[in-house]
């Protein structure tokens, strides 16, 4: 009798172990104190897990607030900055690693790099770009890596509405929706990560499917 060739149906593929996270969040840190509560849950679970943070580099809002949590508790950050911004001393000098790079370009590509899993936390418009850029980049199959929302008071609560919304109006495929993990609380959304099995998905919606 031939062996089967893959795992058993009882069996499950080992969880990954994630060794870096890039976080995307605010540069402030918003009037819900959950907002830096949650930065700092974030963080300890970072540390006691062995994960690097990686993130913005900066040293202001929910970044500063995470990027601290994470040196004060023996971990390990390294933070990606532009040039410009380093020149406006909101760089944060006191974390693992700091890569000063010429564009925002330039930070996007090399979190991406540095990172193995991506989680937005609450910000606004760069949080919101820098999340969908690597969503995208998911969709279109140049990454495999697990990407959620730290939902935090509901903070995203209206954008997961939207993606549903698109779903419904066919402009974006169930299977593509289901690329965003998203927790209220740090370690469900850790955990979702860890187990995390990317799906093979079609690069591009079927002439059929419109």
């Amino acid at each position: 009798m031939k062996e089967p060739s893959g795992p058993l149906p009882d069996q499950r593929p080992a969880a990954r172990r994630l060794h870096s996270l890039c976080v995307f969040c605010g540069s402030s840190t918003g009037n819900d104190p959950a907002f830096c509560q949650a930065a700092q849950a974030l963080g300890d679970a970072l540390v006691h897990q062995q994960i690097t943070l990686v993130y913005g580099g900066g040293n202001i809002g929910l970044m500063g607030v995470i990027a601290d949590r994470v040196m004060q508790g023996g971990g390990r950050a390294i933070g990606v900055i532009p040039r410009q911004l380093q020149e406006k001393e909101l760089a944060h000098h006191g974390i693992t690693d700091l890569h000063v790079v010429d564009s925002m370009h330039q930070r996007k590509a090399r979190m991406a790099e540095l990172a193995e899993a991506f989680v937005a936390m609450p910000g606004g418009y760069g949080t919101i770009e820098e999340f969908a850029e690597v969503l995208t980049w998911s969709q279109l199959g140049l990454h495999t890596k697990p990407m959620g929302l730290l939902n935090v008071s509901g903070y995203f609560d209206h954008f997961l509405r939207f993606l549903d919304h698109a779903v419904d109006v066919r402009l974006l495929q169930l299977e593509h929706r289901r690329l965003v993990l998203e927790s209220d609380h740090v370690d469900h959304l850790l955990t979702q990560m860890h187990d995390w099995q990317a799906p093979s998905l079609p690069k591009w919606i079927e002439s059929e499917a419109t």
